[in-house]
């Protein structure tokens, strides 16, 4: 039996690949794993049912069988333990990996959501204009720190993971701020990424949920 995920039936991010069901997506692509997608509206995401297996009343959630989860990153590393090729075999390895999926979701991702919300939610408020260089030298620190660990590597430690995957993932939500591209190396690390045929088909899923809600 396929798993099946839940994503948004109208996603906010306009196809753009940024709804967190990205990363689940990519992960069971690059496995060969097949799955089902149920979409869910907004209202449907806050009802009764869909926070009994979602508590938080978000997406994306994992169903296979008995086992019901919710968290990106936790699905992520579940198909990773089920499935070879996202996690290395060695014991310190496998440890370093799992490591960087936490620092890309516990360390990179407040900052970089922080400024994203801010850029959409808060550009006519009159702190603004004071607040958005401190939200943005949040982020830059994150970056530098990041680009220095990375420094000429290919991908974080070794050969890709599933740490990639969220990794890149979130690097993504930087979008057209411009903050990426002062980093050449992490650039080139998310265009390695979004390069992957698992991706792209994971992409293309996504884009083909928003074009069909918008009658595209």
């Amino acid at each position: 039996m396929n798993p099946t995920i839940t994503a948004f039936k109208t996603s906010p991010d306009r196809g753009r690949g940024l709804a967190r069901d990205m990363s689940v997506r990519w992960a069971l692509e690059e496995v060969g794993q097949s799955y089902e997608v149920r979409l869910v509206t907004f209202t449907e995401m806050k009802e009764a049912a869909h926070r009994a297996i979602q508590p938080f009343g978000q997406i994306p959630t994992y169903e296979e069988g008995g086992l019901t989860l919710f968290e990106s990153g936790a699905i992520v590393l579940h198909v990773a333990e089920r499935h070879a090729g996202l996690l290395p075999d060695d014991a310190n390895a496998r440890a370093r990996a799992i490591t960087w999926m936490f620092a890309a979701l516990v360390t990179m991702q407040p900052p970089i959501v922080e400024h994203g919300m801010a850029m959409l939610l808060e550009r006519d408020k009159t702190w603004f204009a004071e607040r958005l260089p401190i939200l943005e030298q949040n982020v830059r620190v994150r970056l530098g720190e990041l680009s220095n660990q990375l420094g000429e590597a290919e991908w974080l430690d070794g050969a890709f993971s599933a740490a990639d995957i969220v990794m890149v993932t979130v690097l993504r939500r930087l979008g057209s701020s411009g903050l990426l591209q002062a980093y050449p190396t992490l650039a080139a690390y998310v265009a390695r990424g979004e390069a992957r045929p698992a991706f792209q088909r994971a992409f293309d899923a996504q884009l083909a949920v928003f074009t069909a809600a918008s009658g595209g």
